[in-house]
């Protein structure tokens, strides 16, 4: 079976949903990685590996969603609820700015009160302060929660926050794109089906986004099999991700609790997201969740990129995991597995290279 799938990718040819489960269930860990850095070589011969410098601003802790895997959010009435005011974001964003940051990841949980104004006129006053800095901000949760609370379609919503400088969405909230596993973990969280409208109407709106896959809660292999395929469907039709970013779910502090999947479980399933995902660029290490090390192997197993700085991250930080780096430390990451570092903008622009 591996020689077959091997002589498949080599003619450029993709995987099929039995072949990728076979893949990640029955293949050597070294043979799917030699796979899915074969993937890697044929999608980066430069030898190149990117990264953004960028700041996780979480607007606020307070959601209604309480899925099951999350340690960071609290109800409205808790003492640990906040909303940060625009003055104390904007402060944040010059301090990006400072660090030659150029992205604004900003999500926060489905708070019961904010509506489109909110967001309408925080975004426009960030786009005027600071114009070298892309918004790339809220979930496709959060959207879909936005447009409800304001009376708003999806596609409206969207296209009003486009307006107001919204310019890119993560791809967070994705968790596994199967409802099964949703209603387990999360069960007031958005369908998988509602997910990728987002994701299909701000591609259409040319706003580009990334997708995610949070793994280790439970799901079975098919699940992530399925999730991978449903990803590549969508850009099949729109072409609008830039990058895939599979990630484990961190137990620590959570309702669902459980253990954390091994390293070997991530290079894994890294290694197949290369594979199965051959219509989608650029695929990110996450050394948020895995430390530096293991991101630093995660480039021979199919990754390309090392995501942003991270000036500020709390959401996983509050799962009990706080890795950090510098610019200076992905740089030297980079280095040190033998590949060109460059920084790059949110949509893979290269600004910089070491």
């Amino acid at each position: 079976m591996f020689k077959k799938i091997q002589d498949k990718l080599n003619a450029g040819q993709p995987v099929d949903r039995d072949e990728a489960l076979w893949l990640l269930t029955e293949a050597e860990l070294l043979q799917l990685g030699k796979l899915g850095d074969g993937g890697r070589r044929r999608k980066h011969p430069e030898n190149r590996v990117t990264f953004v410098v960028d700041r996780n601003v979480n607007y606020s802790n307070v959601c209604e969603s309480k899925c099951k895997f999350c340690a960071f959010y609290c109800d409205a009435d808790s003492d640990r609820a906040y909303l940060l005011d625009y003055e104390t974001i904007f402060a944040k964003v010059q301090e990006l700015v400072e660090h030659g940051g150029t992205q604004l990841l900003m999500q926060g949980g489905l708070h019961p009160e904010l509506k489109i104004e909110w967001f309408e006129e925080l975004f426009r006053q960030l786009s005027r302060r600071f114009p070298q800095v892309q918004i790339h901000s809220l979930s496709a949760a959060e959207i879909v929660h936005i447009a409800r609370l304001s009376n708003l379609s999806v596609a409206e919503c969207l296209r009003r926050l486009q307006a107001a400088g919204l310019k890119s969405l993560p791809g967070a909230g994705a968790e596994v794109l199967v409802d099964a596993v949703r209603q387990r973990i999360s069960p007031n969280k958005i369908s998988w089906q509602q997910w990728g409208e987002v994701m299909e109407l701000a591609h259409g709106l040319g706003m580009r986004t990334t997708a995610t896959m949070m793994f280790g809660s439970g799901e079975g292999p098919e699940d992530i099999v399925e999730h991978l395929f449903r990803i590549r469907e969508i850009q099949a039709r729109t072409g609008g991700f830039t990058a895939f970013i599979p990630w484990t779910f961190q137990p620590h502090n959570t309702e669902l609790g459980g253990e954390t999947a091994t390293g070997v479980d991530y290079l894994k399933v890294l290694a197949l997201s290369r594979i199965v995902l051959d219509n989608i660029d650029n695929i990110q290490a996450s050394w948020v969740t895995q430390g530096a090390r293991m991101a630093q192997v995660a480039l021979f197993f199919g990754a390309n990129d090392l995501g942003g700085t991270m000036l500020e991250e709390n959401v996983v930080a509050a799962a009990g995991v706080t890795f950090r780096m510098s610019k200076e430390e992905i740089i030297e990451l980079a280095r040190g597995a033998g590949f060109i570092p460059a920084r790059r903008t949110t949509e893979y622009e290269i600004l910089e290279v070491y």
